[in-house]
């Protein structure tokens, strides 16, 4: 089970790393694009589309400040470090599904396998933290029995 916790660790870094630079690339598009735009003389719709172009990059900003965040706990964790206890890092298998305990990325293919990559803040990541095996949760009207953590 160490071996799929260091694939997902490495899926969800390169997926990170992905949003990171193809939100780089936006910010850096919009920034060319509002340097080249010269002002017409039709002001008001230049200064609309400046101003559009401007919440655009707020968005793409913000979005960015989240990617790093993201990056930054993924650095943070312990992956060779196994734990009794459902932790930050931990991979749990439960009776239906198996769950990265991270940062929030939805449901990730490795190795042919769905992993729920879940912020230990969610719903379902609140309920798993500091479960040990053999420990229920109920999520969504189903029963989920924690059958291993790594």
């Amino acid at each position: 089970m160490l071996e799929l916790k260091r694939d997902v660790f490495r899926e969800c870094s390169e997926k990170v790393g992905q949003r990171i630079a193809s939100l780089e690339a936006e910010l850096r598009t919009l920034s060319e694009s509002a340097s080249s735009d010269t002002k017409s003389s039709m002001g008001d719709k230049y200064e609309t589309a400046r101003e559009m172009m401007n919440l655009e990059k707020e968005k793409y900003s913000t979005q960015l400040e989240d990617a790093e965040k993201m990056k930054t706990i993924l650095n943070s964790l312990k992956i060779e470090h196994s734990s009794e206890k459902v932790v930050l890092g931990s991979l749990v298998k439960s009776s239906t599904c198996l769950f990265f305990v991270s940062i929030s990325l939805g449901k990730i293919p490795v190795n042919g396998k769905e992993v729920f990559v879940i912020s230990p803040l969610s719903p379902i990541g609140q309920s798993l933290m500091g479960k040990q095996v053999n420990n229920s949760i109920e999520f969504a009207g189903k029963v989920e029995r924690i059958i291993s953590i790594a």
